[in-house]
C-alpha cells in the first residue's frame, strides 16, 4: 500500500529531525557532555521517531478505512500498531 503523499512527506520530517538529534546524541557524547544533557536529546529523539511511526500507521488506516480491498487483517493493523508501543 502507498501512503498518502501528504504523511509521507510529514514522517519523512519527522525522520530527519530524528536523524539530527540522534546525529546531536553522538557528538555530546563524543564531547563528554553531561548526561542529563545526552538522556534529555536522546528522549527527544525517540519521540520525533514514535510520532513518525504513528503518523505512518494512521496514514495506513486511514487508507485502509476508505478502500476496503487494500485493508490487512483487524490482527495485522494491531500489530504494526502494537509494535510501537
Amino acid at each position: 500500500m502507498q501512503l498518502e503523499e501528504e504523511a509521507t512527506a510529514t514522517a519523512i520530517r519527522r525522520l530527519r529531525r530524528a536523524e539530527g538529534q540522534v546525529a546531536g546524541v553522538i557528538r555530546m557524547l563524543e564531547s563528554g557532555r553531561e548526561c542529563q544533557d545526552i538522556v534529555t536529546q536522546l528522549a527527544a529523539a525517540s519521540r520525533a521517531l514514535d510520532k513518525a511511526g504513528f503518523q505512518i500507521i494512521a496514514s495506513g488506516l486511514r487508507q485502509c478505512l476508505a478502500d476496503p480491498e487494500h485493508m490487512s487483517t483487524q490482527e495485522d493493523l494491531e500489530r504494526l500498531f502494537m509494535s510501537l508501543a
